[in-house]
């Protein structure tokens, strides 16, 4: 007759019980490996475990996506007036700073030589000055998800009245402009359930043994013996060793609930604020790369920060004017059907760009200096060496 292992929930833990026992020659019983048990829940919780909650149906674990904001009522506001053009044809920064920013440039850069930022001589700046737009959209996000933590006697209040609605929970945004979240437990829909993962027992199975609290002899392969008739003195013979993950218990507690068997299930409303900022430069035909003045700030000429900014009206440069018109637009199309827009803030700056041509050792060369930091972009340095890193 076969035996089968038998598997129990005794003591608290669950384990193994064999009644097949085999006497080994040195009369040491050897012990069956058991099989693997697959008496664990499920890693997920089912769609069962979350009750239909009153404004919140499309919630489930793990998030549903954000959640459209009520319609606001949009106020008409009224066109500012352009500030005025700046004279933006002469260079803004002298020789001697043009120099200085060089050399200061020069003294950075490991593989150059200095000589050409100090010995060269400067034969022409010219300017090329140019216009960076920025708009900035500040909205508020929400998105509900169901979630559960180890039940330990906190409240249960679902449906003890319907739940507030995911726009009408307070939350306090952070200032203006700065990203924020926050994680908000809804009221109301707090419940008890079963856990999932360890239906309800508080303790799982030992994946490493399987729950029998014990594994094969690493030393004698689970033979009993070492050599010949020489019994194995790491299991006694047994063939078997104490699983250490368990510590030969054949359960351990469960990750999901912690041992205490159920869960508090409830809906959590996470609040973002986020900044979404977008910018315009005016194309200028110096030959410095756009890209490089994302990473300098210039001088503001005009700044307008309210609930909903209008276009730029009136600037000079009419692709200045066009851009405004064009980011408005596609903000409002991109965050007003997902979130809440709570604040814009528009600003136009005059970033300085010099474009200085020098001479060294004879030949003519160029280099820029651009942006209030007073920025060098050099790409093509006449005085450069080959560092190798042994």
């Amino acid at each position: 007759m076969e035996h089968q292992p038998i598997y129990s929930n005794q003591g608290g833990h669950y384990g193994i019980s064999n009644p097949g026992y085999v006497p080994t020659a040195g009369g040491a019983p050897a012990m069956f490996a058991p099989p693997v048990a697959d008496s664990q829940g499920p890693s997920a919780p089912p769609a069962s475990m979350f009750d239909s909650m009153p404004g919140y149906e499309g919630t489930v674990a793990g998030g549903g996506g954000f959640l459209p904001p009520p319609m606001p009522a949009v106020p008409t506001p009224q066109p500012q007036p352009g500030p005025e053009q700046p004279h933006w044809n002469i260079p803004s920064i002298s020789e001697d700073t043009a120099r200085d920013a060089f050399v200061l440039f020069a003294s950075s850069k490991c593989c150059y030589s200095s000589a050409p930022a100090k010995d060269g001589v400067i034969t022409d700046m010219e300017a090329f000055n140019t216009y960076r737009y920025r708009l900035e959209t500040f909205t508020e996000s929400r998105s509900t998800e169901w979630s559960h933590e180890p039940y330990s006697g906190q409240t249960v209040d679902a449906y003890a009245q319907p739940p507030p609605g995911p726009w009408d929970i307070p939350a306090q945004a952070p200032n203006f402009f700065l990203n924020g979240k926050k994680t908000i437990k809804v009221p109301y829909t707090s419940s008890v359930k079963s856990c999932h993962s360890c239906v309800g027992m508080g303790r799982q199975p030992c994946k490493d043994c399987a729950g029998a609290g014990n594994k094969v002899c690493w030393v004698c392969n689970g033979s009993g013996y070492r050599h010949g008739d020489d019994r194995c003195h790491h299991c006694s013979g047994r063939g078997r060793e104490n699983c250490s993950r368990c510590h030969g218990q054949g359960s351990k507690q469960c990750d999901v609930c912690c041992g205490k068997q159920q869960l508090l299930v409830y809906i959590n409303l996470t609040v973002k604020w986020t900044n979404n900022s977008d910018d315009y430069v005016v194309e200028q035909s110096s030959g410095l790369r756009v890209d490089n003045l994302s990473k300098v700030s210039g001088k503001e000429l005009f700044r307008d920060s309210q609930y909903m900014v209008y276009p730029v009206m009136g600037f000079p440069d009419p692709s200045v004017v066009n851009a405004a018109q064009r980011l408005i637009n596609d903000h409002q199309a991109r965050f007003s059907q997902t979130s809440r827009i709570l604040q814009q803030r528009q600003t136009i700056e005059l970033i300085p760009v010099t474009k200085v041509t020098y001479t060294w050792k004879g030949n003519s060369h160029l280099y820029f200096v651009y942006g209030n930091e007073f920025k060098v972009n050099a790409d093509n340095y006449p005085a450069t060496c080959c560092c190798t890193i042994l």
